[in-house]
């Protein structure tokens, strides 16, 4: 194996152990035929089958298939961003361990970073074969996803997706945002982003890990990921922002209240007492709220100061992995 691999693939999975050496035997033939010098890297995400002892077995017969094992389930977001890590090719690859992604794609997605210079090119499953109620919700949200991030792909979920190397060791992914990769990639600057339709495959063996809930944690994640990406370096601009309104407005409502008693008791008006006007209280809590999102505002700007978070995934086995 060449010490440095044009391509990196990444297989994120979890409870895969029927499909692996088929895709293993897929990927080794298309790199094969094409002449391309690669590594396989098999994030093995908490499985609980024989999914661990497949990979070791494809390892003891091709060099070019690396392993690392999770102690537990972190999720598919943690699996990639640790093989981002660890990848060493020119470009990397992601694609699920179904064979619902077709490694036939990868000659195709490694010529468009590397001659049309893409910065990340993402697979769109024009036609699929999954049902009406997985294929409807999906349409939903990757609309929304494309108004919220500005990024025009019709496929954000689509684990098939080639990076530049450079893109990868840029980008953290955390929680479950790995479907907004590009999203968080144009936030780090990198604006060539690319599609490409790809086949998709009806699913061979197992049954899929995802529920209708990624949906719903989709659009949050969503919401989050358009706030960090917009306020991460300057988060007193947002609270500071809602803070002066907020302080401004109970401010207002506090002297025209003071105002209005005084004008009453100057001119020997009947007069309520300022603690028996509703007003009052609400200017009270409009001040209160004005403060605690400045003070937010401070602590968040404290916060980026710090040094950056460190990973806290355990490990328990590797394969070909130097430490």
């Amino acid at each position: 194996m060449s010490l440095n691999p044009n391509i990196t693939v990444i297989v994120p999975l979890l409870n895969e152990d029927e499909s692996l050496p088929e895709l293993s035997a897929w990927i080794e033939r298309v790199m094969d035929e094409h002449n391309l010098s690669y590594e396989i890297l098999f994030i093995d995400d908490g499985s609980t089958d024989s999914s661990w002892r497949v990979i070791q077995d494809l390892k003891a017969k091709n060099n070019h298939i690396k392993g690392l094992r999770f102690n537990r389930n972190y999720g598919k977001s943690a699996a990639l961003n640790v093989g981002f890590k660890q990848a060493v090719g020119d470009v990397v690859i992601t694609m699920d361990a179904d064979l619902q992604d077709s490694p036939d794609e990868i000659p195709e997605l490694f010529r468009m970073v590397t001659e049309e210079n893409y910065d990340l090119v993402s697979g769109w499953k024009k036609k699929r074969f999954d049902p009406l109620m997985k294929t409807i919700p999906s349409k939903l949200f990757n609309g929304v996803a494309r108004i919220f991030s500005g990024v025009q792909l019709h496929d954000f979920n689509c684990g098939l997706k080639a990076y530049k190397k450079v893109v990868v060791k840029s980008i953290e992914v955390y929680g479950e945002m790995h479907r907004y990769i590009p999203f968080i990639a144009k936030g780090q600057g990198f604006h060539r982003i690319g599609e490409k339709i790809v086949q998709h495959q009806a699913r061979k063996y197992g049954t899929t890990k995802f529920g209708l809930e990624r949906f719903i944690f989709g659009f949050l994640d969503l919401l989050s990921i358009s706030f960090v990406s917009k306020f991460r370096k300057s988060p007193m601009h947002f609270f500071g922002s809602l803070g002066t309104l907020s302080f401004f407005f109970g401010s207002i409502i506090t002297v025209w209240v003071i105002a209005r008693k005084l004008y009453e008791i100057h001119f020997e008006l009947p007069a309520r007492d300022i603690v028996a006007q509703p007003l009052f209280f609400l200017a009270l809590v409009a001040i209160i709220i004005g403060v605690q999102l400045f003070l937010t505002g401070f602590i968040g700007e404290m916060m980026i100061q710090v040094s950056p978070k460190k990973d806290d995934y355990l490990i328990s086995d590797k394969l070909g992995i130097d430490d």
